[in-house]
């Protein structure tokens, strides 16, 4: 992307952080191409900072008060940001060149129309990236005069903390009904986690309790993209979700085609739907 690109692209990277010296570098290091890079880091006890301050990062502390609103937005609401446009990529998130001259692109001519971007996060297994399967698609690219991420009622439920949750940043209430329009972009970012086993099952272990407690009080905000909503709303509600989503990754995504790494992957995912179903009976 570099040799085409006569200007950075106008777009304000922020990436939340704690403790994640070890994948700090890997992901910055492909935001050169970036008007802007933030690292918004939450008390690191390793040389978080440090190291993303040496990759050319601009670096900011954050200390959570416990209210609203989270770590994301208050780096909406705080942050002296150049553009309108922000993308928000995680520690253990890898851009790849396609998806960066993709991004490039949508500003050629003039700023999207959009409110928001789709962008999948493919997995990566062992060094090898995951071609089937089912990814993670979020909207990690925004405009934050159009979108915002909503306040629900967790402040209470263990789990997540001072991140939002798993759940998309919405419209603004006062945003047009012509302009509540979310793309989806073709290409992906490597997302590179499932070879820290360990880690992983902490981090889902804990993601369960909150969104088993999410579940039992239908606290969740709508996703603003309808389809995508009812099918959320049915999977939490069905008894039959951990292996629905195994069939769904494995066998119709073609995770099989991925070999070990696929069936991992729809194993693992399938594993979380099952543990948010048990602490639902127990409950």
């Amino acid at each position: 992307m570099n040799k085409l690109a006569v200007e950075k692209i106008p777009v304000s990277v922020i990436i939340v952080t704690k403790n994640e010296a070890a994948r700090i570098g890997k992901a910055l290091k492909t935001l050169t191409d970036f008007d802007q890079v933030m690292v918004v880091d939450s008390n690191s006890r390793d040389a978080t900072l440090a190291l993303a301050a040496a990759e050319g990062a601009q670096t900011h502390h954050f200390t959570w008060n416990g209210q609203y609103p989270k770590k994301r937005q208050w780096c909406l609401d705080h942050l002296s940001l150049r553009h309108d446009w922000v993308l928000f990529v995680d520690a253990d998130e890898v851009m790849t060149e396609g998806l960066i001259t993709e991004i490039a692109a949508l500003f050629n001519d003039a700023p999207p129309v959009e409110a928001g971007f789709f962008i999948k996060g493919r997995y990566c297994f062992r060094g090898r990236i995951l071609k089937f399967g089912q990814c993670n698609s979020k909207i990690a690219l925004l405009n934050r005069r159009k979108m915002g991420f909503p306040i629900v009622n967790d402040l209470d439920i263990p789990g997540m903390g001072e991140i939002e949750g798993h759940y998309q940043p919405v419209f603004l209430p006062d945003l047009p009904a012509p302009q509540r329009k979310i793309g989806k972009l073709k290409n992906f970012m490597i997302h590179d986690t499932l070879d820290d086993l360990r880690g992983w099952q902490f981090r889902h272990e804990k993601y369960a309790r909150w969104e088993s407690s999410m579940n039992a009080r239908d606290a969740w905000p709508d996703d603003p993209v309808r389809w995508r909503n009812l099918i959320k709303k049915f999977m939490r509600r069905s008894p039959l979700r951990a292996p629905l989503t195994f069939i769904y990754g494995y066998i119709l995504r073609g995770g099989f085609l991925d070999g070990y790494g696929g069936y991992h992957l729809a194993h693992l995912k399938s594993q979380y739907y099952r543990l948010i179903g048990d602490l639902r009976t127990c409950s």
